[in-house]
């Protein structure tokens, strides 16, 4: 529905590739205007979203180019496999740092402009591994169960202000993210496509759309949900 989101202002992090960059042009079709972030890309905002006091900087950005703000999407991640013998203490810093508290600190920067805006909408990235465990992926399941109960109590927080907070729990998507260990593991990738009722990994633009569809009044008694958006794969569990 071209037009659901005329006017409105988004903030999207990660916006540099994959998830992020979708969903960015997702929003921006459905009219929004989108302050895009990333550490490199063609972005409005080259930035790490774990510096100190970028969280502040940015959604102060966003207030001087569009005095508001409406949709906050913390999209910037990492994952790897690192098997847990060995698990460097730096990697699960960086992990947690980058998946877990640079959107704890985004979320605070943004709570007073959401609440002006009077149709706030906070859509974290979780994934599968919000519900479910993973070998070789303690840090990243970690990371992704802490941003599913980060949403949930966000979502009690704010709700009575009309912000609505939600979390998307993709699977198998196909990005630069997930791309090497595709390559690497060719296995992995058809035990996926096999796993997903649709018999496909996902796509970018697949999460995309869901985001854009929770960003908008058609979401709006929607909040403190995480939602799976994995092509069926864990009706399989």
């Amino acid at each position: 529905m071209a037009g659901r989101l005329e006017g409105r202002v988004a903030l999207v992090t990660g916006a540099g590739s994959g998830i992020g960059a979708a969903a960015a042009v997702r929003l921006a079709l459905d009219g929004a205007h989108v302050y895009t972030v990333d550490r490199a890309g063609s972005v409005d905002r080259i930035a790490d979203v774990t510096s100190p006091g970028i969280s502040e900087q940015l959604i102060g950005e966003v207030l001087a180019r569009h005095e508001g703000l409406d949709i906050l999407v913390p999209c910037a991640g990492i994952s790897a496999f690192h098997p847990l013998e060995g698990h460097s203490d730096p990697y699960w810093d960086e992990v947690l740092a980058i998946n877990v508290t640079a959107v704890f600190r985004l979320i605070r920067a943004a709570v007073a402009p959401l609440k002006r805006s009077g149709r706030g909408r906070i859509i974290t990235i979780g994934s599968t591994l919000s519900r479910f465990g993973g070998a070789g992926l303690v840090a990243y399941g970690t990371s992704k169960h802490a941003v599913l109960g980060l949403t949930r109590s966000v979502a009690c927080e704010l709700g009575p202000f009309g912000i609505t907070v939600n979390c998307l729990q993709p699977g198998a998507i196909e990005t630069p993210m997930t791309a090497p260990a595709f390559t690497a593991m060719p296995e992995f990738k058809t035990y996926w496509e096999k796993k997903a009722a649709l018999g496909r990994l996902g796509q970018p633009a697949d999460i995309a759309d869901v985001i854009a569809f929770l960003a908008s009044d058609d979401a709006r008694f929607m909040s403190g949900q995480g939602f799976f958006v994995d092509g069926g794969a864990m009706q399989a569990q």
